[in-house]
């Protein structure tokens, strides 16, 4: 127990002292909630995908791997189209638009594309924000008591206490800047130890060879694409639900806002190469993690269940290696939950403070004071998602981690991503059409949620053993989005006789 205390105490002094340093570098509200717009390709790649990532990558998707075998890497496959979409093919266009309106957060950009004069997508991003954000970051409290709680047999209460308290020391003073060194260390953290712990587990078992004779023998179909349901409407509805997690990454501002602190257009093409090679390293990992850990400890040895699956990596991580490499796990889930706990506190805290304060009601007021009143909001912002992660101990145990954090994305990026993607590609998206759009993938994502799930009960899906996975959120919320930019944009013609000058700034940023 003690070396495990000890690998965990240097890990929160690296943040501490990483909290530290970038506090000396922030002077204004461009350097607290974008960088400065100066930072490179392996800062950015890393933060952006330690970002994108969370408790749902060490717990949910390991977890997966332990329960659906290989069908879940079509999750790796949707996170890698994601990914590779959003930098190969949105991270220029979006990078020189934002250079040219000075935009320091992403309703900045919306605001300047869509020549909107009133305000209300700042109004609209930011309540949408001030919503899920809490819900998204609760959920990794949740997450982050349930790791100390595998790992060190701590209080849920506990550890999700402490682990937040860490996160909330480090940002408050750092910002952006602080979110992003820690990210670059934490990414690190997390894809080392996901390549690692499969290679220790196939090695524990006697080699590849061995995991797959064992996945046979306890089911045959852990090898199959599709679990062993045969090829029907409903596995491959429920292999496209697994895949279009990969549509949360197409425009949330939590990711995007990465490519306004970019310091030129010329980090993209390497950013590209580090974030891909990141998500295959690390989500493949993970899902390696889950079907080693399958055949090392079935569910007939240890009582198995869902709960039990989510706890594949901290089980494996204890059992296989010595305390202090144990001890580094309990880093490694941590960075996965903390490097996006942070960066949903200061996007939040900048919708707020920036998109709604500033610029709708004080746009005199001086960097210094906008600073400090972030840094209070980013409090009790923490505060709230704190409460919401308690809550979701006491009364929700029983869903999955996966699940569970899925409906937060999927908020966030229902709201955001199809206006982003139209935006960037479409010159006729008017404000109109895009506040509509806003309004509907936030409302969608709710309905989806809580109406949608009763039906599909009683046409025989299970989210688990179907696989039905975001698809009875994201990506139906995605479509009605997108929907509804479009129909009101076409019918919008005042809209668009505002977007003047819309399309050559569209084919400039080619």
């Amino acid at each position: 127990m003690l070396m495990k205390l000890l690998a965990f105490a240097l890990y929160a002094g690296v943040l501490l002292a990483i909290g530290y340093a970038a506090s000396k570098k922030m002077h204004d509200i461009r350097d607290y909630f974008a960088g400065g717009k100066k930072l490179g390709f392996i800062n950015i790649a890393f933060s952006s995908r330690a970002t994108g990532e969370s408790a749902w990558l060490l717990l949910g998707l390991t977890g997966m791997g332990y329960t659906l075998g290989v069908k879940a890497f079509w999750v790796v496959v949707g996170e890698l189209l994601g990914v590779g979409i959003a930098w190969i093919f949105m991270a220029k266009r979006f990078k020189r638009l934002t250079d040219k309106y000075d935009s320091v957060t992403v309703p900045d950009f919306l605001e300047s594309r869509l020549r909107d004069t009133g305000h209300w997508i700042r109004l609209i991003s930011c309540g949408a924000l001030l919503i899920f954000v809490p819900i998204y970051a609760g959920t990794q409290v949740f997450a982050a008591g349930g790791a100390f709680y595998d790992f060190l047999g701590w209080n849920h209460y506990l550890g999700a206490a402490v682990g937040f308290g860490i996160v909330l020391l480090y940002i408050t003073q750092g910002g952006f800047t602080a979110v992003v060194w820690s990210d670059v260390f934490q990414g690190s953290l997390m894809v080392i130890g996901l390549v690692a712990l499969p290679i220790v587990g196939m090695l524990e078992i006697g080699g590849v060879t061995n995991v797959i004779g064992g996945l046979r023998d306890i089911d045959p179909g852990l090898l199959t694409v599709h679990a062993g349901k045969g090829w029907n409407l409903m596995t491959i509805l429920s292999i496209v639900g697994l895949g279009m997690i990969g549509l949360g990454f197409l425009g949330s501002p939590q990711v995007f806002v990465r490519f306004i602190a970019l310091k030129d257009e010329k980090q993209i093409l390497p950013g590209t190469i580090v974030a891909l090679t990141w998500t295959l390293l690390a989500d493949g990992g993970a899902v390696l993690v889950g079907l080693t850990g399958r055949v090392l400890f079935t569910k007939a040895d240890l009582g198995g269940g869902e709960g039990f699956a989510e706890s594949i990596l901290p089980v494996m991580s204890n059992t296989l290696l010595p305390a202090f490499f144990s001890g580094a796990f309990i880093a490694m889930v941590l960075s996965a939950i903390m490097s996006t706990i942070d960066s949903l506190l200061v996007l939040a805290s900048s919708a707020a403070v920036r998109d709604y304060w500033q610029k709708t009601r004080h746009p005199d007021m001086p960097d210094d004071t906008l600073m400090a009143l972030s840094r209070k909001l980013t409090i009790v912002l923490a505060l709230f998602a704190f409460a919401i992660g308690i809550g979701i101990l006491l009364y929700n145990k029983d869903e999955g981690i996966f699940w569970t954090i899925i409906f937060g994305w999927s908020g966030i990026a229902a709201t955001f991503c199809p206006v982003i993607v139209l935006s960037l590609f479409w010159s006729k998206l008017t404000a109109t059409g895009a506040k509509a759009s806003m309004v509907a993938g936030f409302l969608s994502v709710s309905i989806f949620k809580f109406a949608l799930p009763p039906l599909l009960v009683g046409m025989g899906f299970d989210k688990m053993n179907d696989g039905l996975a975001a698809l009875d959120v994201l990506p139906p919320s995605f479509a009605v989005g997108m929907f509804v930019a479009i129909v009101v944009s076409l019918l919008d013609k005042k809209g668009r006789a505002r977007l003047d000058g819309v399309a050559e700034e569209l084919y400039n940023a080619r």
